[in-house]
């Protein structure tokens, strides 16, 4: 995209992007132009089709310049506009935390579902980070309260002002720290957590935009199971009682975790929950 004199209009512009995009290998070219541009023009994607012929300021050009050559080095677009809608809410994110996923709402769907009859639910979020998990289930029920905790403080400026946001944040309480380590309260109806679970050999092999969230946030030991482990075995003191636990796994985990769970002798598999694409994506544990 050369400066020069040429009218640029929303037309032209994103049928350039398309194509330089494709030549860079992006996964979805005219999809990641039209959001880019959406962003930095400040108006939905519908308007750019009814106003193809429209001429872009030149302040514009330079803001989706910037843009095109952030995704062109394969940043995520949630990263380069700086949100991510989940659950029908828009989240803040920031190169500090993971992108929230849709099969990561099949977790929240599945807690809600399960909350639903209790009065006052009481909600842990291990591994917050945007908070997208925590915050999502407080906006779904308004006398619900939760805990979050995060390793990183990073993760939990983003959790924090997104709970501004959606408007939560007298009812959820942050914690910095390492799993349960800085946990005080027991009796959450709730355990909830999307852990690392990537086996660390396996990371060369994302793509590229992947590779640039948050290590720690990906990475779950060599086989991808060590939080798993980890939250099973230290979980139990901190549940209310009729609680139940729920993660997300990654593929062909599932009957791994439920397996190390049942092996605990006081963990039973409630439910393993599959994601549209069929895979089991979800295991919701509860106590014999």
């Amino acid at each position: 995209m050369e400066k020069s004199k040429e009218v640029w209009t929303i037309e032209t512009i994103l049928n350039w992007t398309r194509r330089y995009f494709g030549e860079k290998g992006v996964e979805n070219p005219r999809l990641d132009a039209e959001v880019l541009l959406s962003h930095i023009i400040g108006k939905d994607r519908l308007y750019l089709y009814v106003h193809f012929d429209q001429p872009l300021e030149d302040k514009e050009l330079t803001a989706f310049r910037m843009a095109v050559k952030q995704r062109a080095a394969r940043l995520p677009v949630a990263y380069i506009i700086g949100t991510k809608e989940f659950m029908g809410l828009d989240f803040q994110v920031s190169p500090a935390v993971l992108i929230p996923r849709p099969d990561t709402e099949i977790l929240v769907e599945v807690a809600l579902k399960r909350l639903a009859t209790i009065e006052s639910p009481q909600i842990l979020d291990i591994g917050t980070g945007s908070g997208a998990i925590c915050i999502s289930m407080l906006v779904k029920l308004p006398s619900a309260r939760g805990v979050t905790v995060d390793v990183s403080s990073s993760a939990l400026a983003v959790a924090k002002l997104n709970a501004e946001k959606h408007q939560v944040t007298e009812r959820l309480t942050f914690c910095h720290g390492d799993l349960f380590a800085p946990i005080q309260e027991q009796g959450f109806h709730a355990i909830l957590s999307n852990p690392p679970y990537i086996p660390e050999a396996d990371i060369a092999g994302l793509t590229p935009e992947v590779r640039q969230e948050p290590s720690q946030a990906l990475i779950g030991g060599a086989d991808g199971l060590d939080f798993y482990r980890r939250i099973i075995r230290e979980a139990r003191k901190y549940l209310a009682t009729g609680g139940f636990i729920a993660m997300e796994v990654g593929i062909g985990q599932a009957q791994f975790v439920a397996a190390m769970a049942q092996e605990t002798g006081f963990f039973k598999v409630s439910q393993i929950v599959k994601d549209y694409g069929g895979i089991e994506r979800v295991v919701v544990l509860t106590e014999l």
